[in-house]
This record gives C-alpha cells, sequence and structure tokens, in this order.
C-alpha cells in the first residue's frame, strides 16, 4: 500500500519535482547572424578590417571570453552565451554581473528564460548610485597652454532623474575616456606619446564636479554643456556597458582614438542605428564630434558655463587703470578696504573691486594647497561683498565652438617667387591659424597639425615647399591682473632662402616664449624670443643653432583677419636670416577664405627674396 501511494505521489509531482532541463540549443544561422549584428559589434568594439576580418579597439584581453574573441565577434558571443548560462561559482563574479550590456541584449534577442538566477550585489550597487535617467554631452573648449588639451576635450554626464527638477546636476556622473599616465612625462614627451599610441586610454566614472572645478578652474577652459534626447532606457543601456569597461584599456591616440571618438561609440551603444563614428577615420577633432552629434540630431537644449577666468576678467572689464591697481591692492591686503583712500571710491565702484579682487584670490588659489593666509583674505574680501554687494555678473556667450570653420583644409593658390610664376596645392589636416575665420576660436591661437604644400613652377618643376608635423602658437594678452605667457612651437620641412638665388629645403625644430598685449578690442601686438634648430645643406655643420625673435601685430577686421609679422633667426655660424610678411584672408563664407600673402625675406647667402600669393582656403572635414 505505502509503495502505491509512493509512486502516485512521485506521479503527481512529477512536472513539479523534476530536475532542471537541459537549456535548450540556439539554432547555429541565429548565433551568425546575431554575431554580425551592428549592436553586438557596438559591444564589441569592432571594426572591419582591410582584409575583410574584424579587429576589435579593445587591447585588453581579459574583455573577452572566448581566446580569439578580439577579431572573432561570433566566437566571442558564442563563449558569453554559454557564460551567461553556466551556474554561480562562489569563486568568482558571473559574467551576468560582468557583462550586463551583453546579458540583457542576448535575453532580448534569443528570449532566454533559462539563465539562473544571480545576485550581482556589486553591479546593483554601482547603478543604484549612479541612477542613469538622461545624458548631456559636455565640451570644455580648447585649452592652449596644455598638449592634452590643445583640441577640446568631451564627456558624457549621467543625470539622475531629480538632477533637473532640482537642479543638482553638480551631484551627477560624469563618463570620461583619457589617457592613462604613469609617472610625470614632461610636455613634449606626453604630446609625442599620445601621438604615437604610447598611452593605454581608459574610462573612468568620477563626479561631474570635480571633472568641473579641474577644467573651469585649473584649466581656465569654458564648458558647454549639450543635453541629449536619450530616453531613460537608453541612457541605462549605455551605463550598463561602462561598467562592462571598467579598467578595460583601449589605445589612446590623439587625433582618432581619443576621448571623443570612444564617447561617440558609447551613444552608438545608447541609440542602436546611430552611425556616429563612420565619418571619423583618420581624425577624431572633439569640435568635429560635437556637429556629428548635432547633426544625427541628438541635441535638445545647450548651456554655458563660463570659465573662473573669463568671469574675472569679465568683472574687470568695465574698471579703469586706477580701480584695476585697487582690485590688485586690497586682493593682496584686505585691510586696504578700510583705508581713506579705498573708501573714498564711490560705493558702486567699490563693489565691483571687491568682487575682482575676491575672483583673483580664489583664481590664484587655484591648483594650490590650502592657505590660511589666503583663506583669510577670501573671507575678509567676501565679508565686504556682503556688506557692498555688486549686479549680477553677466557674460556674453562666445560663438559656439562647432560653429567654426570645419577642421580640414584644401589650399589652392597662385603666385610669385623672384619673378618665378607658380601655382601651390596644399593640404591641412587640423585644423586653425592666426589668419583662418576666428568665429567659435580665441583671437591669437593656432593649432596646426600635418600640413603638406606643393609647389608647381613654370616648365612643370614640381617641389615640395614644406611639411609641418606641427605648429601650435599661443598668443594670450597680458592685463593689469594677469600676466600670461605667450608660446609658440613647430618642426618639420620647409624651404627657406639659400644660395644662388634659390631655395633650399631643411627640416627643423624652433620654438619661443614671450608676451601679447591687448592694444584694442580686436588688436593684439606681440613679441616673443625664439630659439632654432636647423638641417640645412648649405651649412658644414649637421645641425645648426640660432636664437631670433618673432614679433607683430594680429588684427580682427571686417573683412577677416590681417596679421604683419618681422622674424628674425641668427646662427652661431654667422648665417643672418629675417623676413617680414603680411596675411589678410577675406572670410567669404564660414568654410570658403580668401588669403592674400605678400613677404619678404632677407639673407647672406643671397639676395633678397620677394613673394606674393593669392590663395583659395577651402575647410571641410
Amino acid at each position: 500500500m505505502l509503495k502505491r501511494l509512493a509512486c502516485l505521489t512521485l506521479f503527481v509531482c512529477a512536472p513539479l519535482c523534476a530536475t532542471p532541463q537541459v537549456a535548450p540549443q540556439v539554432n547555429n544561422e541565429r548565433l551568425q547572424q546575431l554575431a554580425s549584428d551592428p549592436f553586438w559589434l557596438s559591444l564589441g568594439h569592432y571594426e572591419k578590417t582591410r582584409l575583410s576580418g574584424w579587429r576589435s579597439h579593445v587591447d585588453d584581453p581579459k574583455f573577452f571570453l572566448a581566446a580569439n574573441g578580439a577579431h572573432d565577434p561570433y566566437a566571442e558571443l558564442s563563449a558569453t552565451l554559454a557564460a551567461i548560462r553556466a551556474p554561480e561559482l562562489d569563486q568568482q563574479p558571473h559574467a551576468q554581473c560582468t557583462y550586463p550590456a551583453r546579458t540583457r541584449w542576448l535575453r532580448n534577442q534569443l528570449q532566454l528564460r533559462d539563465l539562473p538566477v544571480v545576485d550581482c550585489k556589486e553591479f546593483n550597487e554601482w547603478f543604484k548610485d549612479v541612477s542613469p535617467d538622461s545624458t548631456t554631452l559636455v565640451f570644455p573648449a580648447a585649452y592652449l597652454n596644455s598638449p592634452s588639451s590643445m583640441f577640446g576635450h568631451t564627456l558624457l554626464r549621467i543625470d539622475p532623474a531629480s538632477a533637473r527638477s532640482n537642479n543638482t546636476t553638480l551631484l551627477s556622473y560624469a563618463i570620461n575616456f583619457g589617457a592613462y599616465i604613469e609617472g610625470s612625462d614632461n610636455s613634449i614627451l606626453y604630446a609625442w606619446k599620445g601621438l604615437a599610441g604610447g598611452y593605454p586610454g581608459l574610462f573612468a566614472l568620477v563626479p561631474y564636479q570635480e571633472k568641473l572645478a579641474e577644467y573651469r578652474s585649473l584649466e581656465n577652459r569654458d564648458l558647454w554643456e549639450y543635453r541629449l534626447n536619450l530616453s531613460k532606457e537608453e541612457t541605462e543601456r549605455m551605463v550598463e556597458h561602462v561598467w562592462e569597461l571598467k579598467q578595460i584599456r583601449f589605445s589612446y591616440y590623439f587625433f582618432d582614438e581619443n576621448c571623443s571618438y570612444r564617447l561617440l561609440e558609447l551613444l552608438q551603444i545608447a541609440r542602436p542605428g546611430l552611425q556616429l563614428t563612420d565619418q571619423f577615420e583618420l581624425t577624431a577633432i572633439p569640435t568635429d564630434t560635437v556637429k556629428a552629434v548635432k547633426a544625427a540630431g541628438l541635441v535638445d537644449k545647450i548651456d554655458y558655463r563660463p570659465s573662473r577666468e573669463r568671469e574675472l576678467l569679465s568683472r574687470a572689464e568695465p574698471l579703469d587703470h586706477t580701480e584695476q591697481q585697487w582690485v590688485l591692492a586690497v586682493s593682496a591686503d584686505p585691510a586696504q578696504l578700510q583705508s581713506a583712500d579705498y573708501l573714498a571710491q564711490p560705493a558702486e565702484r567699490r563693489a565691483l573691486i571687491q568682487d575682482a579682487a575676491y575672483r583673483l584670490e580664489r583664481y590664484r588659489a587655484n591648483g594650490q594647497e590650502r592657505d590660511r593666509n589666503s583663506a583669510q583674505r577670501s573671507f575678509e574680501l567676501l565679508r565686504a561683498i556682503n556688506q557692498n554687494p555688486p549686479p549680477m555678473l553677466q557674460i556674453d556667450q562666445p560663438g559656439l565652438p562647432e560653429e567654426g570653420h570645419q577642421s580640414r583644409t584644401w589650399q589652392l593658390g597662385v603666385g610669385s617667387h623672384a619673378d618665378k610664376a607658380f601655382a601651390e596645392y596644399g593640404l591641412r589636416m587640423a585644423y586653425h591659424d592666426l589668419n583662418d575665420n576666428a568665429y567659435g576660436f580665441p583671437l591669437g591661437a593656432q593649432i596646426e597639425i600635418l600640413q603638406l604644400k606643393l609647389r608647381q613652377y613654370e616648365g612643370n618643376d614640381w617641389k615640395l615647399q614644406r611639411l609641418d608635423l606641427a605648429t601650435i602658437r599661443s598668443l594670450t594678452p597680458r592685463n593689469e591682473l594677469l600676466k600670461p605667457w605667450s608660446w609658440q612651437v613647430s618642426g618639420g620641412l620647409e624651404r627657406v632662402p639659400g644660395k644662388h638665388g634659390e631655395q633650399t629645403l631643411v627640416s627643423h625644430v624652433n620654438g619661443g616664449g614671450g608676451a601679447t598685449w591687448q592694444l584694442s578690442d580686436n588688436l593684439l601686438g606681440f613679441a616673443l624670443g625664439t630659439a632654432r634648430l636647423e638641417h640645412n645643406n648649405d651649412f658644414s655643420a649637421f645641425v645648426a643653432p640660432a636664437a631670433g625673435f618673432n614679433t607683430g601685430v594680429l588684427w580682427r577686421n571686417p573683412l577677416g583677419n590681417l596679421s604683419v609679422e618681422a622674424k628674425g633667426d641668427y646662427f652661431t655660424n654667422g648665417e643672418v636670416r629675417r623676413s617680414i610678411s603680411l596675411n589678410q584672408q577675406w572670410e567669404v563664407s564660414r568654410n570658403l577664405g580668401l588669403r592674400l600673402t605678400a613677404q619678404r625675406d632677407f639673407t647672406h647667402l643671397g639676395d633678397a627674396q620677394n613673394e606674393v600669393m593669392l590663395q583659395l582656403r577651402w575647410y571641410h572635414y
């Protein structure tokens, strides 16, 4: 009887008490289809190789589950599917916890109902802390005094649902991709290793307030915030993938595989179907990537945050010379606030002076260890401001950086050199010089990378005129409150006056430093001392050093930008080379310019030479 009852019980309970079934096999054809899906390729950061294979931009083997996962999307997908189906082990995090974006996608695509239930405590707590709801693209503008920042930068701010309603975006998190630097490389080594891919790149999720302080205060960079129209689900999908990239290394290159390119990849994961990276095969200049995001219809609203330096200069702008001297005095010694001479100033002018002095004191303290005397001066100035508050600071918004000219430039010129007619053909990969259309760029900034110029003289005589690897000039004007240095550096191949009235192709590296002054609203004057190393076949020594000067004016006029410069190089072997030049560009449109150049060169090796050229410049990406 008991035996029959036991059998009956087992029969009734069989559907409920059966052992777990083996997971159903997925059709191989279906797996092949998923492995070629654009979203899966985005999750693995794959791109087609020239031989029709695949390679991943990820350089870290621990990102992949398959041994050949970096080159085989199908193998990686199969390994991922097996891993997320595997039973949970105590020794290591489960694949569902390590790859939440992969897991979500495969579950939805394959309708997986047999996955083991896994407690991803660490990921869940992290995700809850970030609380992703919406996304903002942040563009810190170019900062020429830092080689890593001379093109600008981009990052993504992830806001919780309460950020907009409570105006608490400073408490949000930011997704940043940047070079990981061990040690303290100098600026030249940093620039070289950044160009050559000598640093690994890492994603990081950091408090937005920290990045805001770094860019606005320490680096004095304006910030532009582009609120994106990504949904909550799209933002969550992107943040899940950021978890998968935690401590995962990529190659980092300044020009293409940089901060902006990697963030475009994230946006393609947030909204499958976007094709933001396809147009950036050679270079990915941050302003160009912002243009791509806007062109894709992702931007809802743009907000502007001026830098601490811009706020200080804007507050001091209406002050005359005497009042700016008072700013320096009360900033250095707040006891001056009680002096009879200071109190004789009208109250409304004292309000401006005190506020400018406080901003100057905080500007000087940026990046410094906390100093008790500085803190006391700031407190005294704040107390004076509270007693006599200034009007709200109004700062005119500068031109949108992404609305400046395109970064790549084709050049076609005709001219005459030493009575020889020529045509000149040029290409500059990136991206702005002193005479280019200045809308969206600071006056006095020049960043040129990889510029090639070929000349065709009469008789079909072709010559390489110049090949610039890099030319950077930062002509930042000094004023009564701030005294920045101006500097320049360049290197490459160029033709210089040689023997018998000919031009000689030389290789060179040169740089210099000095000062720039604001002569009027749209007029800068500058003077720099320079040093040069040159390899010249007309010289007996393999390398000849020279000291010299570079001085001139830059005028933003109704037609465009005009520059007049005088240069001199005094070589140790006795050669003296001087030149005076004029450049005026007419801005036909934002991306089309007509430039007139005239130059006269003097050298001890031969007679003076004159050159005049009219050049058409077409800016495009």
